[in-house]
């Protein structure tokens, strides 16, 4: 049921409304013109608020600017934060600041009760009963506790348990959207009049549970309620990093329905300030421009909460907010590295809500910005010395011979390390023709399936996990793996989707850190990692350490294992220390999980280490942008192998054709057999056109899928072009005949489906 509050059917006066806390107006400098309310305002009230003892905002919007890109502080809600806050280290001034809390009035009725009264008013018709019930209990914090607080004067002081009736919460929302109009408008003018009473004064632990209660009333998807809905969320946004951390524990117990309508009505709400399908109903945005700042730092919340809970609640997907693609979102960005993470807002301090598509479009923009003034100044140096301008120079141009791709790639991209983020352009010495995009993705292939053949040896194939890991075998020179990690920086740089096979945790490790240190000593890719990181490598090891972790008898009696394991490198069988003496340390039920860590470390960091590191450079020698801190793991992979997610129906719309059209028997067999496919045949056809099974970033239009008519006999199997995303049909004569030779084709091909 929505309500109507239009301005004749408003759910509380204008007096009231005039009562919330001010928006103030301070004349601040808000540097360019951002395409979303300046926070400044928020932020002065803030501050105000700080030094006369009252609530402040917390940290991350209170950072000081920061003048240099590199000291560009850490993204504080990013959800790859490694140590959040935790109540047992706070200082006993912050944990001790909490008043004595009231004496909360005693509130008998059950959920039971309640649901009854909501039976039987339905049928009568009487909600006075009902009626009454939210009249009071949204009428204050103190009444909000009575209703809800599993125990009325008991603290739960714990970030494990609320202390709140979740079940009791739910049903009377529930219930609430179906009551008559009025009770609606009574529970919206009780907020009103509890977020007035309450807005003063040091929270409370009943004050959290009053905020995590209200924050999931369903009634604020209506424009008509959102003055209301922003107050809550800027009080809540204005809580101490305390009060967030019992927040963001408590978020993460509520079932995942809840939680994503909590965020889908954050992100509407966003959307709506941002784009106002009516902008008359909303106040102007000069005086609510704290009203985005404060919905995305609830998201930030909500996001911290999906990403410590295992597994998380909801994909990282669904905190996109897609509206944000159509921002100028490079303005941004050029804020944010301007200011970091001060008071002035910016989206890229909230790095969740911002599609991969655009991440990918900053990453691209700022690279290309990079060079445009590097060879800006390369022209300007050669003009004032009279010499010819060769525009080559912009471009990275590699030239190598098929039989040596590999040494030639090598040397090129070596010599050429200052032009790594200019256009690629590849050419194979004795051949003719212009690199207009096929050469390059051709190169990118053969040079990558030649790279990760076993038989090269840089990489190891893992069958039980279908992914490749990195040789322990050690050497002096370890260029070639700086080369791979150029490529993937290039393919990044270039739109080329590659076809490797790494678990996750490699781009975790290209991660830490995600700003190369400018101290050459200090180490990189030395990430953090689990059992469920070599669970994704290693499945069988991981499964026999988790037996030891789990082993209830006497592990150092049964096991007879010490801190020393053992590795073959090029058929030679080496042993490693994983602490000093460790040959000597058994393994026990006290220090087993210590051996566990060490173990995993060993194998996903130390035994790899320089190999990781030179990849490492080489990536961020292309990708060098702190663009790379709004990233996750998982989103450096989409951008480097695509999406898994296939859609073929949009495959279908976006295809072009090439002596058929979309009406052509042929076509239409083809495409009803294509639809038809199970995943796995899907992915191999798109494998065999393509050279990989996934999706660019940009969707399946970015694919820019061809189906080409090739006149030979029909006993032909169909054949591909993957340097052009194209596939060649014969016309074939039926559906049963193209099912048949389509099958055959995609289920045989060898390496990338070159020809």
């Amino acid at each position: 049921m929505h309500l109507n509050m239009s301005e004749n059917n408003c759910p509380f006066e204008e007096r009231d409304r005039d009562r919330l806390p001010p928006i103030l107006n301070h004349s601040l400098d808000r540097g360019p013109k951002l395409p979303f309310p300046s926070y400044g305002s928020f932020i002065s009230t803030l501050n105000h608020k700080r030094e006369s003892g009252s609530h402040s905002l917390s940290s991350p919007f209170l950072l000081p600017a920061v003048k240099q890109v590199r000291e560009l502080p850490p993204i504080c809600p990013d959800v790859r934060q490694k140590h959040r806050i935790s109540i047992d280290v706070l200082p006993p001034e912050v944990k001790a600041r909490f008043v004595s809390e009231p004496i909360i009035p005693i509130r008998t009725k059950t959920p039971k009760e309640f649901q009854d009264d909501v039976e039987r008013a339905t049928i009568s018709g009487d909600w006075k009963q009902v009626h009454d019930f939210y009249l009071t209990t949204f009428d204050s914090f103190l009444e909000l506790n009575g209703a809800f607080k599993k125990e009325a004067n008991a603290p739960f002081n714990t970030i494990e348990d609320s202390g709140i009736n979740i079940k009791f919460v739910n049903i009377v929302y529930d219930a609430l959207l179906h009551t008559p109009a009025d009770t609606q408008k009574s529970v919206l003018k009780g907020i009103i009049n509890s977020l007035l009473r309450e807005w003063k004064g040091p929270r409370t632990k009943d004050d959290l549970r009053a905020y995590f209660v209200l924050v999931q009333n369903p009634q604020y998807t209506s424009p008509a309620t959102y003055v209301i809905y922003a107050h809550l969320l800027r009080q809540i946004a204005a809580l101490a990093e305390a009060d967030h951390h019992f927040l963001m524990h408590w978020f993460k117990k509520l079932p995942q329905k809840r939680f994503k309508q909590l965020v889908e009505r954050l992100q509407l709400f966003i959307t709506t300030r941002l784009f106002p399908a009516k902008p008359e109903e909303l106040p102007p945005m000069a005086k609510c421009s704290w009203w985005i700042p404060s919905a995305t730092k609830v998201l930030s919340l909500l996001n911290a909460a999906n990403s410590i809970s295992s597994p998380p609640i909801i994909p990282f997907t669904d905190f996109y907010n897609l509206t944000l693609d159509h921002i100028d979102f490079m303005e941004d960005y050029h804020t944010w590295q301007a200011h970091g993470n001060s008071n002035r807002f910016t989206f890229c301090q909230f790095p969740f809500i911002l599609s991969t598509v655009v991440k990918k479009a900053i990453i691209q923009r700022d690279s290309e910005q990079q060079m445009i003034s590097m060879a800006r100044q390369t022209l300007v140096d050669k003009v004032s010395r009279r010499q010819r301008v060769d525009m080559s120079l912009l471009f990275l141009n590699i030239k190598v011979r098929r039989l040596q791709l590999v040494s030639d790639s090598l040397d090129e991209l070596s010599r050429k390390r200052a032009d790594l983020k200019k256009k690629l352009k590849v050419t194979f010495v004795g051949e003719a023709g212009l690199d207009m995009g096929g050469l390059t993705k051709e190169w990118f292939l053969l040079l990558i399936r030649q790279i990760f053949h076993t038989d090269y040896g840089m990489f190891t194939y893992v069958k039980e996990s279908h992914c490749h890991w990195f040789s322990s075998w050690k050497c002096d020179n370890y260029s070639e793996f700086r080369l791979v990690g150029a490529l993937m920086g290039l393919a990044v740089y270039n739109s080329i989707t590659l076809d490797i096979r790494f678990p996750p945790c490699v781009y975790k490790k290209l991660l830490t850190p995600p700003i190369v240190p400018c101290d050459i000593d200090t180490p990189v890719g030395m990430a953090t990692l689990t059992l469920d990181d070599l669970q994704q490598i290693m499945p069988d090891l991981a499964h026999g350490l988790g037996e030891l972790l789990s082993y209830e008898g006497n592990v150092e009696e049964d096991f007879y294992t010490t801190f020393q394991v053992f590795q073959e490198e090029l058929g030679v069988v080496k042993s490693y220390n994983l602490k000093p003496g460790g040959d000597k340390i058994p393994v026990t039920n006290l220090n087993r999980k210590e051996y566990v860590q060490l173990y995993i470390d060993f194998l996903l960091n130390k035994s790899i280490y320089r190999q990781f590191a030179a990849f490492y450079h080489g990536f961020h020698s292309v990708c060098a942008s702190n663009a790379l801190m709004l990233l996750r793991p998982e989103e450096v992979e989409i951008l480097v192998c695509g999406s898994p997610n296939l859609d073929m129906g949009s495959l279908q719309r976006v295809v072009q054709y090439e002596g058929y059209s979309k009406t052509d028997p042929t076509i239409r067999a083809f495409w009803d057999v294509v639809l038809a496919f199970p995943l796995e045949l899907q992915k191999k056809l798109l494998h065999f056109t393509t050279g990989s099974d996934r999706v660019p970033v940009g969707g399946m239009a970015d694919l820019n899928f061809k189906i080409s008519k090739i006149d030979v006999s029909t006993d032909w199997l169909p054949v591909s072009h993957t340097c052009f995303n194209q596939i060649c049909l014969p016309p074939y004569k039926s559906k049963k005949e193209l099912r048949q030779k389509l099958t055959i084709a995609i289920s045989n091909a060898e390496g990338f489906g070159l020809e």
